[in-house]
């Protein structure tokens, strides 16, 4: 089967559409670098376009009806939103749902320490990377740090022009030989994934210090030993040591007013730093950190205000933790979003055990995430026929999962049946892929973790070349064409 190239099937209006929707999108991806920021901004978002807190609601006991916008944070890392339509939500909902954790590189819990001249930060990857890709790049800071008083202190540094940046070195090539004959996932060890954050030791004031001492010996009754003397050169000595690792503590006390001991209660995420750019002479693509999977995090969003009163309830599942298996009280495999649902059932009247139990039974579901894009470098990898390519319009992996469908969900006939009659019907162009030949590898989404509930469910998105990567490529085709599908699917979606 041959398909068009979505370019070619747009006027002149919706190229027009394509650009500006791509500015929202690359807007969102630079001031949505965590988990925390991107639900801030999505909050922002909804709450202008007239959602309502789910919580508050609760308390006022306030009930709701069709039209009504509602939304529920959890942990300020995962979110949903729902959109009351008219049918009873027993009969089943219309769901979007995605993920907004990308892989990075997360600061521990005791990182600072100083060797040959150095200050490091000490890091544990999450999510899968290569981690060669992460070397002598620039790199940023994002995240909170929380102190004992619960007062909390937010991070952002390297973004700004005026920032500094941090980075991680590597071994020059002139002394690399034994390095290059490693294998690509040795070349450089997680352990080695530390990053550099300064150099410059913290500078001591000789002579402050000889008045100190002199006043502590005053203080002693004019009493001068040879012991006291040996006191006080250790004093200046115990000073000198580490002066790089006291340098950085002195930045971080004046700067933000914490001090070592609080990155205990910390979570601090290393990331690219630099925004998202167009990428081409023909302004095509989007180069940015973090697509897989903001980008059909924010086509999610923009559909679910995008769309008017719908007869099914239309929902939007935003998540952490996919990147480690959807684990964790933010990730998919929580009961956030089952409980979230029994509330609003409530607040409409239909709540029961058994209500609950039927509406997630009867939803549509389509698992909002990447797939992987041909890439002719590395044809030799992918399935050309069953196969995404950038420019090819909204993707559909109809399964998952690695080397014989483990751990997949595979979406029924029926289904994919329903879908392409509703993409044909609103003209959204389409195509469907799988990861790459059957016996690479593959990978999982959280289509599995719903499909639990005996719903249908589909993974879709947007096709995404050099996926977890600290630098991904989108077209602004396929971006716009998912939006245009994730609204065609929540007005009609009804199986």
């Amino acid at each position: 089967m041959e398909h068009n190239n979505t370019w070619e099937t747009y006027s002149t209006k919706q190229l027009e559409e394509v650009d500006a929707f791509a500015k929202e999108y690359m807007a969102f991806l630079n001031n949505g670098k965590t988990e925390r920021e991107c639900i801030d901004q999505i909050v922002n978002t909804i709450e202008d376009a007239g959602y309502q807190e789910l919580e508050a609601l609760i308390k006022a006991d306030k009930k709701l009806k069709a039209g009504d916008k509602v939304y529920s944070v959890w942990m300020n890392k995962s979110i949903v939103m729902f959109r009351i339509g008219k049918k009873s939500m027993t009969e089943g909902i219309n769901i979007l749902g995605a993920h907004i954790d990308s892989p990075r590189l997360d600061i521990k819990q005791n990182p600072l320490y100083e060797d040959g001249g150095f200050a490091y930060l000490d890091t544990h990857y999450y999510g899968g990377v290569k981690k060669y890709q992460w070397v002598t790049i620039p790199l940023a800071i994002h995240g909170v740090v929380v102190k004992k008083d619960g007062t909390t202190v937010e991070i952002n540094v390297g973004e700004s022009e005026d920032d500094p940046v941090f980075f991680i070195s590597d071994l020059l090539i002139h002394l690399a030989q034994e390095q290059l004959e490693k294998k690509a996932n040795k070349v450089i060890e997680g352990e080695a994934l530390d990053i550099i954050i300064g150099n410059k030791p913290l500078v001591i004031n000789q002579e402050e210090l000889s008045e100190e001492a002199d006043q502590e010996e005053k203080k002693a009754d004019g009493c001068e030993s040879k012991a006291e003397n040996q006191k006080d050169g250790k004093e200046v000595a115990k000073a000198e040591k580490d002066a790089v690792k006291k340098g950085i503590l002195d930045i971080l006390q004046k700067a933000y007013d914490i001090e070592e001991e609080d990155f205990i209660s910390a979570e601090l995420e290393v990331v690219p730093a630099g925004k998202a750019r167009e990428a081409g002479f023909d302004r095509s693509m989007i180069l940015a950190y973090g697509q897989d999977d903001r980008v059909c995090a924010f086509s999610s969003l923009k559909a679910m205000l995008e769309i008017g009163e719908t007869d099914r309830t239309a929902c939007c599942i935003l998540v952490d933790k996919e990147e480690v298996g959807s684990v964790g009280a933010t990730g998919m495999q929580s009961k956030f979003f089952e409980n979230a649902v029994a509330e609003v059932m409530n607040l409409i009247g239909e709540y029961s055990e058994l209500n609950v139990r039927r509406c997630l039974a009867h939803s549509c579901m389509l698992s909002s995430d990447v797939s992987s894009a041909f890439d002719p470098s590395y044809a030799g990898s992918f399935d050309k026929k069953n196969v995404a390519y950038l420019g090819g319009g909204m993707v559909f992996n109809k399964f998952t999962g690695s080397r014989g469908k483990s751990g997949s969900n595979d979406a029924n006939a029926e289904y994919l049946g329903h879908i392409r009659a509703i993409f044909e019907k609103e003209k959204v162009n389409f195509q469907t892929a799988e990861l790459g030949k059957v016996d690479l590898g593959g990978g999982g989404t959280i289509a599995y973790i719903l499909a639990l509930y005996g719903m249908n469910v589909i993974d879709s998105g947007v096709a995404v070349l050099n996926m977890h990567a600290p630098w991904e490529a989108t077209s602004k085709a396929d971006v716009y064409e998912t939006k245009r599908g994730y609204v065609a699917f929540l007005n009609h979606a009804d199986l």
